[in-house]
């Protein structure tokens, strides 16, 4: 999983990566795994950072224009946004409620495929 920018273990805080931003002292859920799996199958760096701002869209836009690739995701429980540096910050990419893990990861492969530009894996069951 990503490890929290910051530590001192490999500071690679200027390594381009996808932002996930959480409030500060949040502790990212297990839940929230294949989130980070669907991203680093698509062998994009991901990154956490503390990010303190109350509304989910925000803090996900916040998280894009701190990303040196432009995309930032951030969540509340098991509401998810994506959203890119260059969309208007109410309007996200993605902002999606899901609770299934397969659904998850999909929609962090879909983040690390804007990075890479190229199409995106279908959600299915929505």
């Amino acid at each position: 999983m990503a490890k929290k920018e910051g530590s001192n273990m490999n500071n690679d805080s200027e390594r381009p990566s996808i932002i996930v931003g959480v409030e500060n002292g949040t502790a990212i859920p297990k839940s929230a795994t294949p989130l980070f799996n669907g991203i680093e199958e698509e062998q994009i760096p991901v990154a956490v950072r503390e990010i303190d701002i109350d509304n989910v869209v925000s803090r996900a836009y916040q998280s894009a224009l701190a990303s040196r690739l432009s995309v930032g995701i951030a969540f509340d429980g098991d509401h998810f946004i994506v959203h890119y540096k260059n969309l208007k910050e109410d309007k996200p990419l993605f902002d999606e409620t899901i609770s299934d893990s397969k659904q998850l990861r999909i929609l962090g492969a879909n983040a690390a495929r804007l990075v890479k530009g190229i199409p995106f894996k279908e959600m299915v069951n929505r």
